[in-house]
This record gives C-alpha cells, structure tokens and sequence, in this order.
C-alpha cells in the first residue's frame, strides 16, 4: 500500500482537498505515495506559523537548538534503510547512491547541531579606553527554501538545518517530483520536539505555493535550488522586496584531461561524474576537455567505461532510470541534437531494450564536438559526456571557461603546475584536481560563478551559517 503524506504547519500534518501520487521511475505503474497537495492558503499559513514562532525560537540558546537537531539526526539514522528505499522507489538513484544521500543528510544536521555550540560572534580592541568592542549573530528571521528533486533529502538538509541552527523558522516547499524523503525530515524534527511553527513544509506548485513564499511580506530570506530561468525570476522578485537571497543553479561542467594524465584514470573519474546519478546532478561531468595526444586512447577509454555500466532498477543496478518522462524525453532530445549538430554518437544514444518500462537511457558519450554546439554549452541532466579535442593547456583553459555557467570543474594531470594554473584560472566555485566534478564535502562552501549561482551567499559549512544570520556590532561603554 502506497505511503500518505501530508503538510506539515504549525507543529500539525495537514490535510488538503486536492491530493497527487508520485510513481516509482523504474516502474511508472507503480504508485509510490500520495500527498496531500498545499495551496496558496496553506503557504500563507505557513509562514504566518513560522511568523509567529520566529522570537521564541531566536531568543532559544543555541546548544539547545542544537540538541533538536542532534535528536532529529538520530531519528533519521534509525530510519536510514526505509528512507533510503523510499529515495530509490521516488527518485530512481541507486542502492548506493541513495544511502549516501541519506548519510550526507544525518551528517549535515548531526554538523550543524555542533555548530550551536560556537555561535557567538567575535571580541575586538577598542580603540578608547573603558569600552568593550564585540560583535553578535542574530538570525535573519523567516526563510522561504525551494528544493529540487535531484537530491531530494540531502539539499533540504543543507538548508534546514543551518536555518535552525541559527535561530531562524522557516518554510520549505521540496519538488513535487520526489518530496518524501524531505518529509521525513520534518517527521524527525517533530519527534525531536521542535515548537510548533518553527519549521513547516508545503509541497506545491511552484508557480502558486512557491510564489507565495518569495513574496509574502513575513519572509525575510529565500533560498533557491533549482533551474536558471525560474531562479533569475526568484532572485528578481525577492530582492525588489528586500529579501536576502541565495540561489543556486545548474552547472555545464568540464574535465580537462591532460597530456600527463594516466587515461584509464581519467575514463574512469570523468565516467563517475558524467553517468553517476544518471546524470542528474548540477555538478554531473557534461564535457571532457581532452588534449589531442590522449583524444584517441581517452575516447576508446570512455566508450569501455560507458559500456562497462550496468543500468537497471536502483536496488541492484550502477545506475538507475531518470526521475520521469519529461526528463527522459529532454535526454532524447538532446541526444537528437547533438547528432543534428554534427557529433558523433561514440556510444549510448538509445533506451535499452530490455525494460518492458522505465524512465531509462544508455550512458552515451559523444565525441568530434565542438564548444558551441548546443551539447556543450546548455545542461541536459541526463548521463551524456561531451568529448572536445584541444590541442593544448591554453586551449583546455579557454574552452572549460567558454560557457555560461561556472559550477563545478576538475582536471586530470600529473603536471603540478598545470594544476595550479587551473585552479587560479578556471571560472568555476569548485575546482578539483585528479577527481570528478561531483561529490562534494559538507563543511566547506558551495556555490557556483556566472550563471549557475546568485553569486551571493554559500551554502555549507560556515557559509551557509553567514547566510542564516545578521552580524550587530556592540560598542559597550558601560
């Protein structure tokens, strides 16, 4: 029997008139839950909960906000095998992938719950005498968060828990896609004895519930994760009302394969982070940047990596099915595309066939492509690598940064000055050396250049701290 969720606002699981299911990416027949879907009217009471809770919870001492946190991050590890099949039968990742995620959400409320016990600001010289010169964080206020449904558990975590952890209430509207495993987070945190109101979730359509949490006048900071196009307008509309925001967005993201590099160990970090998690990811592998003295043995290298992948349902599979039709039909878009525009299809391209259902579609690799075909310069979310020729270092620089979007990047060198030269010159929040693009570490900042992030706050660790709170500068003269 399919699981029933509900709205979670003012410490109370709501009902709503209208309800929708989520399908099982593997078997589109199968029915995984039924939610009950929010409206306007249930944003709006979300946020006037969180209104209301907003001075209790701020004036809480923090080592007992994070004590909240820390139970709830207990709760959720005891229940870390049910979540996890509930991510694979929603959102389609892999045994692996999806208990990973899960882990990283523990891991994230368990970190920040021990952030509460350093929460003070700093202590300065004055300049007079008699006169101590300190600074304090104060919590932002009521935070409006919108989550995709990628990584359905592990970005809600992110932003939840350092929301709390600093004293703010909030709002949380996860993807209609996948939000269970966000859910489970509030079941948690309930459990774990948060007030009432203190955090809420509504899951709705974007364009009405979301709307409604960027606009309403109670909300003082949004937090966004999701496309381009509905992230600019977010970001428009927030800050014509004052609001703090943050936004984070997708990712075009290149692997330059030196001269020096071992190839059968580029192939198989740049297969990771093109074909893991179906590609589905902000920091997925899109373009491998590949000096022409190592093109050949990369490509033959690549295609065995591609070949070499198991696809099938995420219980006992390398790699699992897109989340549903749509994305699917994007892929094969895409992949129709790319051939139009002159690429050639070195593998993949296709459904397999032996799937009487499912979203599901070949790793597929191409190759002969130029930086400004469509493949290599727009996100296709879905596990297609780009392989462009360059005829040296110079050339690898200027094409990885030949795009619109600055997320995540990586090179694969044995030459150390080649590597630093890369992370000085590449235009990209992440850059790693002799790694994939993806997987990311919880207590350093996350964010992208250009047109994959606002460009204004972190997220994670500290960052992501300084985006929840207000520094107030003391002069006490006493």
């Amino acid at each position: 029997m399919a699981a029933e969720y509900y709205n979670y606002i003012d410490g109370e699981w709501t009902e709503s008139d209208e309800t929708f299911e989520t399908a099982n990416p593997a078997a589109p027949s199968e029915t995984v839950a039924t939610y009950h879907e929010a409206d306007v009217d249930d944003a709006t009471a979300a946020v006037e909960a969180a209104s209301a809770a907003e001075d209790e919870w701020a004036n809480t001492p923090a080592p007992q906000r994070g004590a909240i946190l820390r139970e709830a991050a207990t709760i959720l590890a005891d229940r870390k095998d049910e979540i996890t099949d509930l991510l694979i039968a929603e959102e389609g990742k892999t045994q692996a992938e999806a208990g990973g995620e899960v882990q990283r959400a523990i891991d994230i409320f368990y970190y920040y719950a021990e952030k509460t016990r350093d929460m003070g600001g700093s202590v300065k010289s004055a300049s007079g005498p008699r006169t101590n010169l300190y600074t304090k964080n104060e919590p932002v206020g009521v935070a409006a968060l919108i989550t995709p449904w990628n990584y359905p558990i592990a970005i809600p975590a992110w932003k939840v828990a350092p929301a709390l952890a600093t004293g703010n209430t909030l709002v949380l509207k996860p993807a209609k896609v996948a939000p269970g495993v966000a859910l489970e987070i509030f079941k948690a945190l309930d459990e774990a004895g948060l007030p009432d109101g203190v955090a809420n979730v509504v899951v709705g359509p974007g364009s009405t519930v979301g709307n409604e949490l960027v606009v309403h006048d109670d909300v003082d900071a949004v937090s966004f994760t999701g496309s381009g196009q509905v992230g600019h307008m977010i970001y428009d509309k927030a800050t014509d009302d004052g609001k703090r925001v943050q936004t984070e967005l997708g990712g075009k993201n290149p692997t330059v394969v030196s001269d020096t590099a071992d190839v059968e160990e580029a192939a198989g970090i740049i297969a990771n982070g093109a074909f893991g998690t179906t590609g589905q990811s902000c920091t997925a592998t899109s373009r491998a940047v590949v000096h022409t003295d190592v093109y050949d043995e990369f490509v033959d290298a690549i295609v065995a990596e591609a070949e070499s992948i198991e696809i099938g349902p995420g219980e006992d599979s390398d790699m699992g099915p897109q989340v549903n039709e749509r994305e699917l039909e994007g892929t094969l878009d895409y992949i129709e595309v790319a051939e139009n525009e002159g690429a050639t299809l070195a593998t993949g391209g296709g459904q397999p066939d032996e799937f009487d259902e499912g979203h599901f579609v070949e790793p597929t690799v191409f190759t002969d492509v130029d930086n400004d075909y469509r493949i290599a310069q727009e996100e296709v979310f879905g596990p297609v690598l780009a392989v462009i020729e360059v005829e040296d270092f110079e050339e690898a620089l200027e094409t990885a940064n030949d795009v619109d979007y600055g997320l995540s990047s990586s090179i694969v060198t044995n030459d150390h000055t080649e590597a630093e030269r890369f992370v000085d010159e590449i235009e990209a929040g992440v850059a790693k050396i002799n790694d994939k693009t993806t997987g990311l570490e919880l207590h350093v900042p996350f964010g992208g250049f250009k047109q994959s992030s606002s460009e204004t706050w972190r997220e994670q660790g500290d960052a992501g701290i300084d985006f929840y709170t207000i520094e107030k500068t003391v002069y006490d003269s006493f």
